[in-house]
């Protein structure tokens, strides 16, 4: 079970670290061309979804694994579509990226009730499920919306998302050390 838990901690750590840097990267330089934006969110969701695969299948004996396989997929799959079809239009784009960004939020709403999290821990992961759902809703209502909002949008919702998966991997110290 700590082998489990210390395998999420790192998940979390290195998603953080990677939404946040994408985060970064897309409000420094807002006018990115699209396909500067869609190669950097094919890299995050290839990167994100590897790293969920990857501790999925270090805990298959855990109940509630292949939620986080499946998360994994999703987030390989759009990241493959964004970087072999690089000169997608804004709106493809945009759609891509609310879906996932839906999904994702999705399976971190359920993630709490697959596996063992406490109250805070719970909380965070929920939390983070619907900021993801709601980013997604919005950037669908609103797809005619500059494609500079957008961008700031996807950098501050890289950011949250990336300081909410470090809190949790914070957080999840004190479940650590309480096992040790």
């Amino acid at each position: 079970m700590q082998h489990m838990i210390s395998n999420f901690r790192t998940m979390f750590l290195f998603r953080g670290i990677v939404a946040i840097l994408f985060g970064v990267l897309t409000l420094v330089w807002p006018k990115l061309s699209l396909a500067a934006l869609v190669f950097l969110f094919g890299l995050f969701a290839v990167i994100s979804g590897i790293t969920a695969i990857a501790a999925a299948l270090r805990n298959r004996e855990e109940q509630g694994w292949g939620l986080l396989l499946f998360e994994g997929i999703l987030g390989i799959a759009a990241g493959v579509v964004a970087l072999i079809w690089p000169a997608i239009t804004a709106l493809a784009f945009l759609y891509l990226l609310a879906a996932w960004a839906i999904l994702t939020g999705v399976m971190e709403l359920i993630a709490p009730l697959s596996f063992p999290m406490s109250g805070g821990r719970g909380v965070l992961m929920a939390l983070s499920g619907v900021v993801s759902i709601v980013f997604g809703v919005l950037i669908a209502a609103q797809p005619a919306a500059g494609l500079l909002a957008v961008v700031w949008l996807i950098g501050i919702y890289a950011i949250v998302i990336g300081v909410m998966y470090i809190a949790v991997y914070f957080e999840s110290r004190s479940l650590v050390s309480s096992m040790a």
